[in-house]
């Protein structure tokens, strides 16, 4: 099996982390999120991961918290989440590299762009933590920046639902789903794919945006050897 493209980085949720637990991290879960990334490998594909924090912290839930302070609570709730990814690859054998945007020299490298570009040549999985170092951009945003700079041909959403609908499918038993969407119909219908920022970096560069279910095992894999599945967001 040959897949249809030779870098491409994946998004996860914090969430995707909890599995049914609601908080914190699920060693089943990560290990099924780990089997996922290793069939990617496996596939000779370059792979770099974003992930997000909030199985452990939700910035909007702060209260009357500086927004700045809560962010950055946020990005370091990453690293939590990109260390528990890591050591789940590792017991696989599948090399990898954290590299943080907030600098954490014990536990992760910088964000070298070079460097991330290397380690990627060489096979490695880089997982990028600590958001864009930045308060008021979220790990969406983060994805798309990191796949544009890496030269991803895809982004991959893993989400807990197996792709985009008009409304939320959990509430509504008449939500219809979309095959293919446009990134103008999600950013005009507030679509939740990823936030707007995110949408329009992905829109402007014609990076197409792959939204499907990660629980769904082979997900990852099925999808990149050229599997009809989840939702496409592209050009119109």
């Amino acid at each position: 099996m040959e897949s249809r493209f030779h870098t491409i980085l994946l998004k996860l949720s914090g969430e995707a982390f909890c599995g049914t637990k609601g908080f914190g991290l699920d060693k089943d879960t990560i290990g099924q999120i780990a089997r996922e990334v290793q069939g990617v490998v496996e596939l000779g594909v370059r792979i770099a991961v974003v992930i997000g924090g909030g199985n452990f912290w939700r910035g909007r839930e702060a209260g009357d918290m500086a927004r700045t302070t809560a962010d950055t609570i946020g990005m370091i709730a990453t690293v939590i989440n990109a260390l528990a990814l890591q050591e789940a690859l590792e017991k696989n054998r599948v090399t990898t590299r954290i590299q943080s945007a907030i600098e954490m020299k014990q536990v992760a490298e910088p964000f070298i762009l070079r460097r991330a570009l290397r380690h990627l040549e060489k096979g490695r999985v880089v997982i990028f933590a600590g958001g864009t170092g930045n308060p008021y951009f979220t790990t969406d945003t983060t994805a798309a920046l990191r796949a544009l700079e890496i030269g991803a041909q895809a982004i991959l959403k893993a989400t807990l639902v197996d792709g985009v609908y008009d409304k939320d499918p959990h509430k509504y038993d008449d939500a219809e789903k979309f095959e293919e969407v446009t990134y103008l119909e999600v950013l005009q219908r507030g679509l939740k794919v990823m936030d707007s920022t995110a949408v329009s970096l992905c829109m402007d560069n014609k990076l197409p945006i792959y939204v499907f279910n990660i629980r769904e095992y082979g997900s990852v894999k099925r999808l990149l050897t050229g599997e009809k599945m989840g939702t496409l967001v592209k050009e119109g």
